[in-house]
């Protein structure tokens, strides 16, 4: 967790998704259920006759009006959704400006977690540094998500560096079950695409790009010394110097299309989300962007 931001802060940060997330899914019948993992839970069935006690908002208005006798739809469960989080909580997620990058990462990850509460989805998770850090099983059910989320906050890393290659392969090793996998991460790793082609051929595959604006172009501010949050490395850079603050932005931006590139490559839907964005819409046009639609 980074020093920056106390744990009683990141616990109310989630205490908020958490009413937020359970204020969309109630207000279905409002007409503004907005849930990311919309059409599972249930399916379809049948139609009958209204029978005392049934939930009105299971009837069907059309079939009603042209027989004149109240008709609902019957829905039976879907089988269960495995969803893993791989969660990129190397050093560089101290770095953020209107928040860190971790903090970000955190509210993602809550949302999407408590988000698949509501439809019995099982939720497992990844923690990755340039190493697994720890890995907790999917399994359903709001106690465990809790739980869950709380690893995260509490967890302390034992490495500052990243490398998602070491998750990636645990899944393809233990992970059995057809699930979808949602990277989280900045992407400032090592190569991964060799990972990323193996899971492909028996999961679903997400990414979601966590970045800052600040790391996208080097401010005129003078002599600066910058600190890798992930090595430690220091140097002192002259961002008074035209030329140098070109190549920084013509090194992102390179860097930024490798990764669409890779993403594109293997058909994986794909977002960048900032500190201080609107993430939800981002998050919806993600999950509306995989193969089927949506989770």
């Amino acid at each position: 967790m980074p020093d920056s931001e106390s744990y009683r802060d990141l616990v109310q940060k989630v205490r908020t998704i958490d009413i937020l997330t359970r204020a969309r899914v109630s207000g279905q019948q409002a007409g503004v259920h907005i849930s990311l993992f919309r059409g599972q839970g249930v399916e379809f069935s049948d139609i009958r006759e209204y029978i005392a006690g049934d939930d009105i908002r299971a009837i069907d208005w059309k079939i009603t009006a042209r027989y004149g006798i109240p008709h609902v739809k019957e829905f039976v469960e879907e089988r269960d959704h495995t969803i893993y989080l791989v969660a990129d909580i190397s050093g560089s997620g101290k770095f953020g400006s209107t928040a860190t990058k971790f903090s970000t990462l955190l509210t993602l990850l809550a949302t999407i977690s408590l988000s698949a509460v509501h439809y019995h989805d099982r939720v497992g998770l990844i923690l990755v540094t340039d190493r697994v850090e720890k890995f907790i099983p999917a399994r359903s059910g709001r106690n465990h998500v809790i739980h869950l989320i709380q690893s995260v906050i509490t967890h302390k890393p034992m490495a500052a560096g990243s490398d998602l290659r070491p998750a990636l392969s645990m899944i393809v090793q233990r992970i059995r079950r057809m699930s979808t996998v949602i990277l989280l991460s900045d992407f400032l790793t090592p190569d991964c695409s060799k990972e990323l082609s193996m899971i492909k051929k028996h999961h679903d595959v997400l990414a979601i790009r966590v970045s800052d604006p600040r790391e996208e172009e080097l401010l005129d501010v003078g002599l600066i010394e910058l600190e890798d949050a992930e090595s430690g490395e220091q140097i002192l850079v002259d961002t008074s110097d035209p030329g140098i603050r070109l190549r920084y932005q013509e090194e992102i931006a390179g860097h930024n299309r490798e990764i669409s590139l890779m993403m594109r490559r293997y058909r994986i839907p794909f977002v960048n989300i900032r500190t201080g964005d609107e993430y939800l819409p981002l998050l919806e046009y993600l999950m509306k962007s995989r193969p089927g639609g949506e989770l």
